[in-house]
């Protein structure tokens, strides 16, 4: 057997590994060669330095602003969906009629697509707007929250199936242990869902964070960053800086960089610290 792994192991792997050359290595070492350069095309790259990256912050103070926007709005949005989706989940694992009726449903909204859901989602803000003769691009914080809500009605249904999955594989003599020992329902979800459950958290909030901080489709669709780009996340700031000017592409590719960085490292810090805290059950 271990001969027949190693004489057709190059024949599977190799699909995989040009696959994950030609589509990710390979662009993403040149993106970051041209992050120092200033560039139309990639032929005629002159190298800069760090002159992209200083000009990255203060050129316009556009950069700065996404970034507070986007960071702010990540953690309402994490908050958010989690806690209604870990909810939304415990309701849902109790029995009752139509129960994968009501899973489906929640689950529906993560199955339209980003520039679909931002033109939905704004033509039911501005309804309700329309008496106070304002639109979601009225001002930044409408905007905000009209991307709070939409991120919250697209993810919820997601995290919830996850949540589901893991409130599910709790073996049930444990709850039956707490009962008998006398523990509330509040004692019993701190002291044994939770806990058991710790995985699942790790997941999701992985998932909503990163998905948080990328957020472009339904930015474009929704506000586009109107008012004057104060409700621009990183992602579109970055898209209007690359094809918003000529001459600013470099600019546009060193914030792209920087953006990998940031959310890279705040991922991996939230699976260190989440990871940390789960424990066999």
């Amino acid at each position: 057997m271990q001969h027949y792994l190693k004489k057709w192991l190059p024949v599977f792997v190799f699909p995989t590994l040009a696959a994950f050359l030609i589509a990710f290595l390979i662009p993403f070492l040149m993106g970051l060669y041209l992050s120092f350069t200033s560039f139309t095309t990639v032929a005629d790259a002159k190298w800069v330095g760090l002159e992209n990256y200083i000009e990255a912050f203060r050129s316009d103070g556009h950069f700065l602003r996404a970034l507070g926007f986007t960071s702010l709005f990540t953690v309402v949005s994490v908050i958010t969906v989690n806690v209604s989706a870990f909810l939304l989940a415990l309701a849902l694992t109790k029995t009752f009629r139509l129960t994968n009726i009501y899973r489906s449903v929640f689950f529906m909204p993560n199955l339209i697509g980003g520039i679909v859901l931002g033109y939905i989602w704004q033509l039911i803000i501005n309804g309700l707007l329309q008496p106070l003769g304002v639109d979601v691009t009225y001002s930044a914080s409408y905007g905000f929250w009209g991307l709070v809500i939409m991120t919250n009605w697209q993810l919820i249904g997601y995290m919830m199936i996850i949540y589901i999955a893991a409130l599910q594989s709790i073996p049930p003599q444990l709850h039956e242990a707490a009962a008998i020992d006398g523990a509330s329902s509040l004692q019993a979800l701190r002291h044994v869902t939770l806990p058991s459950v710790a995985s699942a958290f790790t997941i999701c909030l992985f998932l909503t964070l990163t998905n948080s901080f990328k957020l472009f489709d339904q930015n474009l669709a929704l506000t586009d960053g109107a008012p004057a780009r104060e409700s621009s996340m990183l992602a579109l700031d970055i898209y209007k800086t690359f094809y918003g000017r000529i001459g600013q592409e470099g600019v546009g590719q060193a914030k792209a960089v920087i953006f990998f960085l940031i959310v890279s490292l705040i991922a991996f810090a939230q699976l260190r610290l989440t990871s940390s805290k789960e424990r066999d059950v």
